[in-house]
């Protein structure tokens, strides 16, 4: 990074992280500013998938896409070499992480493909992310995974589909896959809760989570059942109580064509924002009385992350929208499913 570039990032309230496809082919992670300009760039040897941040080292992680076998640990701004972390014989990254409030561990999902079963990956950080350890998910197919605020109870989506990397991202089991929401012990690797959705709704994969100003969970979901239903696609989780699906309005709920690819709460406005790339729609949440406040058309649209009182999102077409409506692309990127939001005042 120039030390311009260098400057501007760390002059700003916060950047945003995400993977990219280069029109050339290749691949990265970036950093954008928030008028969504690219500050910095690192290359990746295939597509990367979500990026997680430790705000203590000031360190970022960026996932494979399942089912990749590489991590990249990086600054963001700049100033030290990326670090890659392998995944071990027989698993692989399921392209999403999280670290302890401390910042000594790296939690991630992977497939333990042989046995179809998910476990969760831990990872040393201050010992070059050493790989210590693993504990099970309770279940198939885990994506996404939260740390919730008492720094001990992570939760995972696991959204119940059997693949293994000899088929690629081949789905195995639709007819009999049971996805499942879980809470887990992260010193003991022990199930505290575990919830499923009726049995009628076993193929609605559950993905993609983030939380609220009050601490409930909201996830998203891609149905993998016929393509003329119409199950709702998002949902509330909150302890002790059974998984709850928010009613919305049938052109809404329509509009997503059975999935939603990112989930992004901004506690600071009290809403909660779902992306549909394959519907090219967004929909806005008033997270206290589940009403949808805004919805909009943007193709492709995917990558999600609070920016003041609204929401910045990035799409598959080079698209950069952000707070206030107003769009920009950078000509040779490709966006890809996430975005993070970096605070610099942290």
């Amino acid at each position: 990074m120039a030390p311009s570039a260098w400057a501007k990032t760390l002059g700003t309230d916060a950047v945003f992280a995400t993977a990219f496809v280069k029109r050339d082919g290749s691949y990265g992670a970036a950093i954008l500013s928030e008028a969504g300009k690219v500050l910095h760039a690192i290359e990746l040897p295939a597509r990367g998938h979500d990026v997680t941040f430790d705000p203590l080292s000031m360190r970022s992680v960026v996932f494979a896409r399942q089912p990749g076998t590489f991590a990249l640990v990086f600054d963001h701004t700049g100033r030290d070499e990326p670090l890659t972390i392998a995944s071990v014989s027989g698993r692989h990254f399921f392209g999403h992480g999280v670290f302890s409030t401390d910042g000594a561990l790296l939690y991630a999902t992977e497939n333990d493909f042989d046995n179809a079963a998910g476990v969760v990956g831990v990872y040393d950080a201050r010992a070059k992310f050493k790989r210590v350890g693993e504990f099970p998910t309770y279940g198939m197919g885990p994506h996404e995974l939260l740390l919730l605020s008492d720094g001990r109870t992570i939760a995972v989506a696991n959204g119940g589909i059997e693949t293994h990397p000899d088929y690629g991202r081949a789905e195995l089991n639709i007819a009999t896959m049971k996805p499942s929401y879980v809470l887990i012990d992260r010193l003991t690797g022990d199930l505290v809760e575990k919830h499923e959705l009726p049995p009628a709704l076993h193929q609605l994969s559950i993905r993609h989570m983030d939380t609220d100003k009050s601490g409930a969970v909201w996830f998203g979901c891609q149905y993998r059942g016929p393509g003329g239903d119409r199950p709702l696609l998002v949902g509330r989780a909150e302890r002790g109580k059974d998984l709850q699906l928010l009613d919305m309005p049938q052109d809404v709920l329509s509009g997503f064509r059975n999935y939603i690819g990112s989930v992004a709460a901004n506690p600071a406005a009290g809403t909660v924002a779902v992306s549909s790339p394959e519907g090219n729609s967004l929909a806005v949440i008033d997270a206290a009385s589940g009403r949808i406040v805004t919805t909009s058309a943007l193709a492709e649209v995917s990558g999600l992350a609070p920016d003041g009182a609204s929401f910045m999102a990035t799409t598959g077409t080079g698209q950069i929208a952000q707070a206030g409506g107003t769009t920009r692309s950078e000509p040779d990127y490709v966006w890809d499913n996430h975005m993070l939001r970096i605070d610099q005042g942290v």
